[in-house]
C-alpha cells in the first residue's frame, strides 16, 4: 500500500494518478491521522500549493508538477506524458495552434512545461494539425451531432466498464428499449428542428446485437425523424464479430451507413477467451470479409495493448493478421482498468495474469498503422492506463472519423440518446474556452425504459433554460 499524505484531499485524484504511473499496480490510499502504515507500506508526502494565490487549474498544475519532480527523482525514471493526467493532450496543441503559436513553441511547451517526451509532443502536435485541417472544412459551430446508444452485448468483456448488458439475459427487453429510445429520438428531432445534423454515431454496447428487422426499424425512424441529406458521416459499431451477419450488413448498407467498426481487440484466441469474448480470430476475419462483400469501404478495427498475458510477440501476431485485412482505420487502445470493470472488481481472481505494455509495444502498433497507410488523427488518455500511454486513432487520409474528432476537441454539441448516454452541449464554440454543459441519462436498462419520460423532461428543461 502507498499512502499519500496530503493536507487538502481535493488534490488526491491528481496524486494517485501520478503515483500509480510511477508505481504500476500499486494500491493507494489517502493518509489519515488514525492510520498507522504497516511494514512494507510507503508514505509519500505531497506538498499542496497556496490555492488562495492561484486559479484552480494553476493550483492543480503546480501540484502535479512538483509531485512529478519528486517521484521522478525518487524512482529515477520519467513518464512519456510527463505530469499530464488529462484525457486530451492534443487539446493543448490545438488551442496553441488556434492562438497562433508555431510548431517549435508548441513542442517546447510540452517538453519544458509538462515534461512530455519529444516523441509524444510531436504526436500531440501531429494529431492537432490533422484535427484542425478536418474541422476547418466543417461548419461545426452551426451544426450538431447525434449519438445513439445500444447497450446490449453478446457477453461482457473482462475490462469493460461501459453501459452494456448481456443480450442472452436481456433479450426480452430489447423491443421495450427500442420503444423508449425511439420516443427519445422523436423528442430530440423536434427540439433540434432547423439545425443541421453533421454526424451520427450508433454505439454501445454492440448495436449489431440487434436483429436485422430491429436495425431496420431504428435506422428507418432516424431517417423519418431527421434530415439525413447533409449528414457527413453515419457510423455503426459492429464491434463484436459474433454479432455480424450478412443480412445485418445489408440492412446497414441500405440505410446509408458508411463507416463501421469490427473490433477484435486481439487476434490471439487464448486472450480472447481470457477476456470473455466468445469468438475466435478466424471469426473476426470472416466478419471483415462479409463487410467487404456487402460493399463497406470504410472499416475501423480496434485493438488493445496491455491485455492479460500479451507481450510484444502476441501484439505483433495481432498486427500481422490485421494488416493483411487492410482496414481503413486502426484504433490502438492501451488497457485502462476502471473501477466498474470485472477485472478490477474481482482482482484477486486474476492475480496470476501478467499485464504488459511498453514504449516498444506502442511504437510497434504505430509502425504497423503506418505500413497500411494510416496516420494518427485523434487521441485521448484515461486514468489507470497500462504504461501511462494513450489511445490513438489512425486512418487513411480522408477516412478519419469526424465524430471522434468532434467529441475529443469538444467543438460541437453532441446530443446523446439511450441508456447511459451523456449529452454534451457546447456554448460559444468559437471561443478558446467554450462553456460545456452535460445532460445525463440513467445507466440502468430497466430504469431507462421505465423513466423515459423523465429522461426526455431532463433534456426539455435544459434546453428551455439555456
Amino acid at each position: 500500500m502507498i499512502y499519500i499524505d496530503l493536507d487538502n484531499a481535493a488534490f488526491y485524484d491528481d496524486a494517485q494518478v501520478l503515483v500509480k504511473s510511477f508505481y504500476p499496480g500499486a494500491k493507494t490510499a489517502l493518509k489519515k491521522s488514525d492510520v498507522t502504515p504497516e511494514p512494507g507500506d510507503m508514505v509519500i508526502s505531497a506538498e499542496v500549493p497556496d490555492c488562495e494565490k492561484l486559479e484552480k487549474r494553476e493550483a492543480h498544475d503546480c501540484f502535479k508538477r512538483n509531485l512529478y519532480l519528486t517521484l521522478s527523482a525518487e524512482t529515477n525514471k520519467t513518464l512519456p506524458w510527463g505530469y499530464l493526467t488529462g484525457v486530451r493532450p492534443s487539446k493543448i496543441a490545438y488551442s496553441m495552434l488556434e492562438s497562433g503559436f508555431d510548431e517549435t513553441e508548441i513542442i517546447r511547451e510540452f517538453e519544458q512545461e509538462h515534461f512530455v517526451s519529444r516523441r509524444k509532443a510531436e504526436l500531440a502536435l501531429r494529431v492537432a494539425k490533422t484535427e484542425r485541417d478536418i474541422l476547418e472544412r466543417l461548419d461545426y459551430q452551426n451544426g450538431y451531432s447525434l449519438y445513439v446508444g445500444i447497450p446490449f452485448c453478446p457477453t461482457t468483456c473482462l475490462y469493460c466498464s461501459f453501459t452494456s448488458y448481456s443480450l442472452a439475459a436481456n433479450r426480452s427487453k430489447v423491443e421495450s428499449y427500442l420503444d423508449a429510445l425511439i420516443k427519445e429520438i422523436h423528442f430530440v428531432s423536434g427540439e433540434m428542428s432547423g439545425k443541421r445534423l453533421d454526424t451520427v454515431y450508433i454505439g454501445g454496447g454492440t448495436p449489431t446485437t440487434l436483429e436485422p428487422e430491429q436495425l431496420d426499424r431504428l435506422l428507418t425512424e432516424l431517417e423519418r425523424s431527421f434530415d439525413m441529406e447533409n449528414v457527413r458521416e453515419l457510423t455503426v459499431e459492429a464491434g463484436r464479430p459474433d454479432s455480424v451477419t450478412g443480412e445485418k450488413l445489408r440492412v446497414l448498407k441500405e440505410h446509408g451507413v458508411g463507416r463501421i467498426s469490427i473490433n477484435p481487440q486481439t487476434m490471439n484466441d487464448k486472450t480472447l477467451d481470457i477476456i470473455g469474448r466468445r469468438h475466435s480470430a478466424a471469426q473476426v476475419e470472416e466478419a471483415f470479409r462479409l463487410a467487404r462483400k456487402a460493399g463497406f469501404d470504410n472499416i475501423n478495427m480496434d485493438i488493445i495493448l496491455g491485455l492479460p498475458d500479451e507481450g510484444i510477440d502476441e501484439v505483433r501476431a495481432t498486427l500481422e493478421r490485421i494488416s493483411a485485412l487492410k482496414p481503413e482505420s486502426l484504433t490502438v487502445h492501451s488497457l485502462a482498468i476502471k473501477r466498474a470493470a470485472a477485472l478490477n472488481i474481482w482482482r484477486e481472481k486474476y492475480t496470476d495474469l501478467k499485464f504488459e505494455n511498453s514504449d516498444e509495444i506502442v511504437s510497434l502498433a504505430a509502425e504497423y498503422a503506418e505500413k497500411i497507410g494510416c496516420e494518427p488523427y485523434y487521441m485521448y488518455r484515461q486514468k489507470n492506463m497500462a504504461g501511462n500511454f494513450e489511445n490513438v486513432g489512425y486512418a487513411l487520409p480522408g477516412r478519419e472519423c469526424i465524430y471522434n474528432i468532434l467529441i475529443m476537441e469538444e467543438k460541437q454539441t453532441i446530443i446523446a440518446v439511450g441508456a447511459g448516454a451523456s449529452t454534451k452541449v457546447v456554448f460559444d464554440a468559437a471561443s478558446s474556452s467554450p462553456r460545456i454543459e452535460r445532460v445525463e441519462n440513467v445507466k440502468d436498462l430497466t430504469a431507462y425504459i421505465e423513466r423515459i419520460d423523465e429522461m426526455i423532461m431532463r433534456k426539455k428543461n435544459f434546453f428551455e433554460n439555456n
